[in-house]
């Protein structure tokens, strides 16, 4: 991904959401083009129009930290939005992976990743939680036995396509599984959105996102729209095992390895509910716990 075009999207994006009454200015009558003008935002962040000028067509390097956050704050972002306007902006941070030969088209066959057997181990003593480990392109990298009642069997898949974006925008399942599909998708999206920031120079992720857009016109549709990861937890509503029935989850995530691209996601339903009478169900009739491909 190139950050200076991304970083160039993304303030126009911002800019264009905003009205001249959401941050105090008048109208002025009406405008050829929607949003904030770069002037009133350089005027807002109290910088010269063409520092701000300057950081809108990519060229951050010479911008302060202090420039970044008057801007954050001048545009309204949330805390995930200023990270990654600082992830763009500072994109040296983050080491290029090194150069390779051009990678074939379309998805290539991967060995089952390798995780520590102390993690898995970990997964299967969340009995009565589904729980799964991503890496840093969504790839779900290991599972308990219950992740594979509640959402998918992750084993099915190869490994190459044993990611959550194109289980969510590629499989029919999905669709039906998640009540609420349209946040999962854009909630989906936003976590790539974010990741590829942090990771721009990553070939491997840039190629997944390539391949989703090309997949899905659901996900170029919201991949467009520039969504950010702003939330580690949330809640989500799953149709349930049987019919008629809804789990209604709440998953919150974890970095429990010392490699800062491996996420766990757990899922838990409040005490009483119907929906961990559900679990605990679902995770007796499944003892002992087990493995999907890759697992061992």
């Amino acid at each position: 991904m190139d950050a200076k075009i991304a970083l160039r999207d993304f303030l126009v994006s911002r800019r264009t959401r905003l009205h001249p009454g959401d941050v105090g200015l008048p109208a002025h009558g009406p405008r050829r083009v929607p949003g904030l003008r770069r002037e009133e935002v350089a005027a807002l962040a109290a910088v010269s129009v063409d520092h701000y000028i300057r950081l809108e067509r990519g060229n951050a390097s010479l911008v302060s930290d202090a420039v970044l956050h008057a801007v954050a704050d001048a545009l309204r972002l949330s805390p995930g939005e200023r990270r990654y306007l600082r992830d763009l902006a500072r994109p040296e941070r983050h080491e290029p992976a090194p150069a390779e030969p051009a990678p074939a088209k379309g998805p290539q066959p991967q060995a089952a990743p390798r995780v520590r057997p102390s993690v898995r181990r970990l997964l299967d003593t969340l009995e009565g939680s589904p729980a799964y480990l991503v890496g840093r392109d969504g790839s779900v990298l290991a599972w308990n036995r219950l992740a594979t009642r509640v959402f998918v069997d992750f084993g099915e898949y190869p490994v190459e396509r044993r990611t959550i974006g194109w289980i969510v925008f590629t499989d029919p399942r999905a669709r039906t599984l998640y009540l609420d599909w349209e946040s999962k998708a854009h909630e989906t999206v936003a976590y790539l959105r974010t990741v590829t920031g942090r990771w721009p120079y990553d070939r491997e992720l840039a190629r997944h996102v390539a391949e989703l857009r090309a997949a899905s016109p659901d996900f170029d549709r919201i991949w467009t729209e520039l969504p950010v990861l702003d939330t580690t937890h949330a809640t989500c509503r799953l149709r349930g095992p049987e019919a008629g029935m809804t789990l209604e989850l709440s998953w919150e995530t974890f970095q429990l390895t010392d490699n800062t691209e491996e996420i766990m996601v757990a899922y838990t339903a409040a005490e009483g509910s119907p929906t961990a009478a559900v679990l605990r169900e679902l995770a007796r009739a499944d003892r002992p716990s087990g493995h999907g491909d890759g697992q061992q």
